[in-house]
């Protein structure tokens, strides 16, 4: 039972992430540019990194005791990898992740009324810098090993509760804000899947980045955190 109720929590947050956040990008995007094209500002580039982080904050502190608010595929390995989660739990986190992320974004779908523009992530033509695919990749890999490095250093210690979700939110804020003109910012295989599976066409075809690059950064991740923490103990 303990079990499901985490994987409830983990379909949740997912969802709220999604909706939140690349609701927000939507939005924002479609009312300062007349559609939801790759055209970001500085003011809407920050809106839209506020609004994740808010979301995450928020998840971090309503359902991080139940699950731990990973809603996330890239934390969950990262946390599997480091030896902070059993593969049965990964499995679970992983299916109710990207079952919630492809539910945010069907609600989007349904308040828009179109899945034109559902906030998937991109390169080449869909992203503001014209970034191409190996770019993405990169970058991708390198803002994910970032964030998830940050949520396995902040929550090794008990002390760290309290301050842990604003930590973890502030640092997604800080990685959209550099990764939002190149990729849109995915860093969240979950998040970049569920808009890209319901909006099809070019958003479908470059997913596969948006699920690669991020697990490759969360295992570098894990990775370098179990070296790290060997190398304290010794």
């Amino acid at each position: 039972m303990e079990s499901i109720k985490k994987y409830i929590a983990e379909f949740i947050g997912t969802g709220v992430l999604v909706v939140g956040g690349c609701g927000t990008a939507v939005a924002i995007n479609t009312v300062t540019t007349g559609h939801g094209g790759p055209t970001p500002t500085a003011a809407t580039v920050v809106a839209i990194a506020l609004a994740f982080g808010l979301s995450i904050v928020a998840m971090a502190y309503s359902i991080g005791n139940v699950s731990g608010c990973h809603i996330n595929p890239a934390v969950s390995l990262g946390m599997l990898v480091s030896g902070k989660m059993s593969a049965k739990d990964f499995i679970g986190y992983v299916i109710a992740q990207f079952l919630g992320a492809t539910a945010g974004a069907a609600g989007l779908w349904l308040v828009f009324g179109s899945n034109a523009s559902l906030g998937a992530n991109g390169y080449g033509d869909s992203s503001a810098l014209h970034i191409g695919a190996v770019g993405a990749g990169i970058v991708e890999v390198v803002l994910t090993f970032i964030f998830v490095l940050l949520i396995l250093g902040v929550t090794s210690k008990a002390e760290n509760g309290k301050i842990a979700g604003l930590v973890i939110g502030l640092t997604l804020v800080f990685v959209h804000l550099i990764g939002i003109c190149f990729t849109g910012t995915s860093v969240n295989p979950a998040r970049s899947f569920g808009p890209a599976i319901l909006q099809g066409g070019v958003a479908l075809r470059q997913l596969y980045v948006f699920i690669i690059a991020p697990l490759v950064g969360a295992v570098i991740a894990g990775l370098v955190y179990r070296f790290l923490i060997a190398e304290k103990k010794a």
